[in-house]
C-alpha cells in the first residue's frame, strides 16, 4: 500500500487496520524528512538552545542539556515515560497506531531520521508488534504512556508479539535480525508526542461502529417485516420533507430492502394506523447516527493525517515552534459524539426486540417459541440485550468533560481522548451483541410468517444466517446462536447492503 502522508484515505485506513499489507513512501516523504532532520543537525551545530532537541522536558524545558547526554536524553526520556498498565492493546491497533505515527513523521515536520520511519516500517513488514499497554494516557502532550512503549520496543527496549508470541523485545529483534534503534536528539520526543493512540482507537471505534450499524438497519428492516410493520414511513417525500442527508439516505434503504415482500403484502390493508417509534422512526434515529459518524470520520481522518508532536520544525524559513498539537481534544470530541451513536443504535433496536417477543405487541408466540411456558424462547435473551443496552448508557457519559492536570501543573488542561476513544470497542461490541439478538428475533418472526416469504434482499440474510443458525423450535443452549449472529455483524457482513452511505465507502 502506497502511503502519501497527509493524503491518506479513510477507505486506506481502514483496509489496513483489518489486512496486514506492506506500506511504502513516496520519494517526496523520504525528502521532507531528511530536511527536518538537517535542520536539527544545523540547531545542534550552531549550539543554539531549542526544547526538545537539546533541552529537557516539560516542567524542565528550561534545562540545557549537554551535547554529549542528548542520545541518552531520548533514551531515558522513552524509558521513564513507559509507565501503562493493564491488557496489551490488541495487534491490529498497534499496527494502525505506528501507521499513524509514520504519516505523522513522514510530513516532514518532527525532525527524524529516516531510519527511525523505515524501522517502524520494518516492524510492520515482520509483524513485529509492540506490548503496548491499554491505560495510562490521559490525551495530552500526546498519548505519552502508550506510543512510550512503542518507542521502547524500537530500541531494544520492552516486550513485543513476534511469531504469535509475547516475548522480550531483543530477543525477537535477534530472531527477524533487525537493529535496535539508538534514538538522536528530538527522536523520542517526537515518538511520544502525538495523538496516534487516542486517534488508532477511535477509528478502531468508527470501523466497529459501521459495521454495527449495517446489520442494525438490516435487523430493523426484518424487525419491520416480521412485526408485519408498515412501510409508508420510509417512504421519500416524508424525509425530503425534513431535509436531514442521513436521514434520507438510511430511509432508502430501508425501503430497497423491504420492498417486494409477500409479508408485507398481506397486511397492505390492516386496521394499524401507525406503528411504534422504534420501527417507523428508524431513519430518524439511524440517519442521525450516520451523520454523527460522517462527522467524527471526517474529525479522525484530519487528525490521521495530521502533525502532532512537538516543537515542530519548519523548513521554509527555519522555524522552530512549540505549540500543541498534541493536545487531543479534538479526537476526544469526535469519540464522545460516536459513543452517542453507538448508544443509540442499541437502545432503539433493544425496543424492537421487546417488541418482537411481547405478544400483546407482536401477534407472534410468546417469546418466539411454540409452546411458551414450557419453553422460555427469547425472554433472556432479550434481557441480556436490555443489560447491554443499559451500560452503553453509562459507558456513553462524555469523557472530554474531565481534566485532572499534570506534569507539575504545567499540563493542567487534558483532553481524556484516549479513554473516550478506548471505550468504543466495549459499547460497540454491546451494542452488536444486542443486534445480534434482534437479528435472531426478527428471523423467528419471519419463519412464522411461512409459507409468506420476506422481500429478496431479506430472503438472502435469513438464508445466510440460518446456515449458522437454525429455527428455535424448542429450548437449548442459546449463547452460540447470539455469538454466531453478533460475528455476522461485526464481521462486516452486512457492509454490502449498505453500499454507498458509510464513511469508509466500499470493502
Amino acid at each position: 500500500m502506497k502511503i502519501n502522508p497527509g493524503k491518506v484515505s479513510l477507505s486506506s485506513l481502514r483496509s489496513f487496520y483489518e489486512t496486514l499489507e506492506p506500506l511504502e513512501l513516496p520519494a517526496s516523504a523520504w525528502q521532507d524528512i531528511d530536511k527536518s532532520h538537517d535542520m536539527v543537525l544545523d540547531i545542534l551545530a550552531k549550539d543554539t538552545t531549542v526544547y526538545g532537541i537539546n533541552t529537557g522536558f516539560g516542567l524542565l524545558a528550561q534545562t540545557r542539556i549537554p551535547n554529549d547526554q542528548l542520545n541518552l536524553l531520548q533514551e531515558n526520556l522513552v524509558l521513564s515515560h513507559s509507565a501503562g498498565v493493564g491488557d496489551d492493546l490488541k495487534a491490529d491497533l498497534v499496527r494502525l497506531i505506528m501507521l499513524l505515527k509514520i504519516i505523522s513523521l513522514g510530513r516532514g515536520y518532527s525532525g527524524v531520521r529516516r531510519v527511525v520511519v523505515e524501522t517502524l516500517l520494518l516492524f510492520l513488514d515482520k509483524n513485529i508488534i509492540p506490548a503496548i499497554p491499554a491505560k495510562g494516557s490521559v490525551g495530552a502532550s500526546g498519548d505519552l504512556a502508550p506510543l512510550a512503549h512503542m518507542a521502547l520496543a524500537l530500541i531494544g527496549e520492552g516486550h513485543v508479539y513476534y511469531d504469535g508470541k509475547r516475548m522480550a523485545t531483543n530477543m525477537a529483534l535477534k530472531k527477524a535480525g533487525i537493529t535496535p534503534l539508538i534514538l538522536g536528539p528530538k527522536e523520542g520526543l517526537a515518538l511520544l508526542n502525538g495523538t496516534q493512540t487516542s486517534t488508532a482507537l477511535a477509528l478502531a471505534g468508527l470501523f466497529a461502529a459501521e459495521n454495527l450499524f449495517a446489520g442494525a438497519v438490516v435487523a430493523g428492516a426484518m424487525s419491520v417485516d416480521a412485526l408485519q410493520g408498515s412501510i409508508a414511513p420510509f417512504d421519500a417525500r416524508i424525509h425530503a420533507a425534513r431535509g436531514q442527508p442521513g436521514q434520507m439516505a438510511v430511509a432508502q434503504k430501508y425501503k430497497g430492502l423491504i420492498e417486494g415482500s409477500r409479508i408485507l403484502n398481506s397486511h397492505v390493508n390492516c386496521e394499524r394506523v401507525q406503528d411504534p417509534y422504534s420501527l417507523r422512526c428508524q431513519p430518524q434515529v439511524m440517519g442521525a447516527c450516520l451523520d454523527l459518524m460522517h462527522q467524527v470520520s471526517k474529525t479522525l481522518l484530519t487528525e490521521a493525517n495530521a502533525v502532532t508532536d512537538n516543537p515542530l520544525i519548519f523548513c521554509d524559513n527555519g522555524d522552530v515552534i512549540s505549540g500543541g498539537n498534541f493536545h487531543a481534544e479534538p479526537v476526544a470530541f469526535a469519540a464522545d459524539t460516536l459513543a452517542l451513536a453507538i448508544a443509540e443504535i442499541g437502545a432503539i433496536s433493544e425496543r424492537r426486540i421487546a417488541i418482537l417477543v411481547d405478544p400483546k405487541m407482536s401477534g407472534l408466540p410468546a417469546f418466539l417459541v411454540d409452546n411458551s411456558g414450557v419453553n422460555s424462547g427469547f425472554m433472556i435473551a432479550q434481557v441480556t440485550a436490555a443489560a447491554l443496552a443499559s451500560e452503553n448508557k453509562s459507558l456513553a457519559h462524555p469523557a472530554s468533560v474531565d481534566s485532572l492536570p499534570t506534569s507539575a501543573n504545567q499540563e493542567d488542561h487534558v483532553s481524556m481522548a484516549t479513554f473516550a476513544a478506548r471505550r468504543l470497542g466495549e459499547m460497540a461490541q454491546n451494542s452488536v451483541n444486542v443486534v445480534a439478538v434482534e437479528l435472531l428475533a426478527a428471523a423467528q418472526g419471519i419463519d412464522f410468517h411461512k409459507p409468506m416469504q420476506t422481500s429478496k434482499p431479506l430472503q438472502k440474510v435469513h438464508g445466510d444466517l440460518r446456515k449458522k443458525v437454525s429455527f428455535y423450535d424448542k429450548d437449548r443452549f442459546i449463547a452460540p446462536d447470539m455469538y454466531a449472529a453478533a460475528k455476522m455483524i461485526a464481521g462486516g457482513y452486512f457492509r454490502d447492503y449498505l453500499v454507498g452511505i458509510l464513511p469508509s465507502g466500499e470493502r
